[in-house]
C-alpha cells in the first residue's frame, strides 16, 4: 500500500483485523499513518489472533502512537514481527515499547531504525533485553545511540542470552563503545553483532 488511508480507513481496517482468522501479513509502509490510526490498529491488535507479521516503515506515528501500539504489543498473542522503521518515535516512543516488550512474550523481530531514539531510548530498550526472552532480532540503526548507547547494551548483552542480532550500524559509536561491546561478547556466546560502523573501523563481531 502505497496510499494515504486516513482516519476512517484505518479504523474500517482494524475493525476487519478483530474478527479476521487468516491474514498473517499486512503491509502499511508509506500510508501517512499517524498516532490516532495507530490508536486504531493497536486496538485491533489486542483482539487478533492470526497477524503474525505488521510493516509500518516510513509514516508518522510518533511516541504517542508507539505508545498506542505498545498497549496493542501487551495483549497480542500472535505478532512475531513489527517492522517500524522511520517513524519519529524518539526515546518516549522507545521507552513505551520498551515497557511492552517487559510483558510481550512472542515478538521475535524488532525493526526500529532511522527513529531518532538517542542514547536514551537506548537505555530503555536495553533495559528491557536484559529481561525479555523471546526477542531474538533487533534492528537500530541510524539511531544516533552513540557510545553511551553502546555501553547500555553491552551491558544488557551480559544478561540476555535469547537475542541472536542486534544491529548497530550507523549509530555514532566510537572506539570506547565498540570496547565496551566487544567486552560484552566475552560472556554472551549466542549474540551476532552485526555491522558496527565506526567512522575508521569497521568490525563484525561473531560468537
Amino acid at each position: 500500500m502505497w496510499d494515504q488511508i486516513g482516519h476512517m480507513g484505518a479504523k474500517h481496517l482494524a475493525d476487519g483485523l478483530r474478527h479476521n482468522t487468516t491474514l498473517t501479513t499486512l503491509n502499511l509502509r508509506f500510508t501517512k499513518i499517524e498516532d490516532v490510526e495507530a490508536q486504531s490498529l493497536s486496538e485491533a491488535l489486542q483482539y487478533n489472533t492470526a497477524l503474525i507479521t505488521l510493516g509500518l516503515w516510513k509514516n508518522q506515528i510518533g511516541h504517542v502512537g508507539a505508545k498506542h501500539l505498545a498497549d496493542g504489543l501487551r495483549h497480542n498473542t500472535t505478532l512475531t514481527t513489527l517492522l517500524f522503521y522511520d517513524n519519529q518515535i524518539g526515546h518516549v516512543g522507545a521507552k513505551h515499547l520498551g515497557d511492552a516488550l517487559l510483558q510481550n512474550t512472542t515478538l521475535t523481530t524488532l525493526e526500529l531504525g532511522q527513529n531518532e531514539i538517542g542514547n536514551v531510548g537506548a537505555k530503555f530498550l536495553a533495559d528491557a533485553l536484559q529481561h525479555n526472552t523471546t526477542l531474538i532480532t533487533l534492528n537500530l540503526r541510524v539511531n544516533r545511540i552513540g557510545d553511551v548507547g553502546a555501553q547500555s547494551f553491552a551491558d544488557a548483552l551480559q544478561h540476555n542470552t535469547t537475542l541472536t542480532t542486534l544491529n548497530l550500524s550507523q549509530n555514532g559509536i566510537g572506539d570506547v563503545g565498540a570496547q565496551c561491546l566487544g567486552n560484552a561478547l566475552k560472556y554472551n556466546t549466542v549474540t551476532l553483532i552485526l555491522s558496527l560502523s565506526i567512522p575508521h573501523l569497521y568490525l563484525h563481531f561473531f560468537t
